[in-house]
């Protein structure tokens, strides 16, 4: 893959990016859904999808929202804990479907089903939440954004 950077190349395009993220987090906010769940949507995503940069930075942003270490620690396999709430699991499991959308084969069936815990209008949060932290894993692992130790 071509090492150039997006957001530096297009940057309309980035701040359309930007906007469209910003109405998504309204929309999660409007429907109700903890900051917290929120960016636990984003980490997981991002651990599916292997963005360095997204990972470093939502962790962040989650831990100033009050999430634990040990909630973090135990994300990647959220459904063998008893640390997520049943809002939190649907939105994971949810949050699984959509960032694995094309590979059928690896979505596991957790016994979760995200409706019967989710309104339609955090289901739809959800959904976008997942959509757009997608987008910018995509946008990340493709400009090769520099993730080193903070100095």
């Amino acid at each position: 893959m071509p090492h150039v950077n997006l957001s530096e190349i297009d940057p309309a395009s980035y701040k359309a990016m930007m906007e469209f993220n910003d109405r998504v987090v309204e929309g999660a906010t409007a429907a109700g859904l903890d900051p917290k769940l929120v960016e636990l949507v984003k980490i997981r995503a991002s651990q599916l999808n292997g963005c360095a940069y997204c990972l470093r930075m939502h962790t962040a942003d989650a831990v100033k929202h009050g999430e634990t270490a040990e909630r973090l620690a135990v994300l990647p396999a959220w459904w063998e804990s008893q640390y997520f709430t049943e809002v939190e699991q649907a939105a994971l499991q949810l949050t699984e479907q959509v960032t694995l959308i094309s590979d059928h084969s690896v979505i596991r069936d957790r016994g979760i089903k995200p409706e019967d815990h989710l309104d339609d209008q955090q289901l739809a949060a959800v959904t976008w939440l997942a959509i757009v932290i997608n987008s910018w894993n995509r946008i990340a692992v493709s400009s090769h954004y520099p993730v080193a130790p903070k100095q």
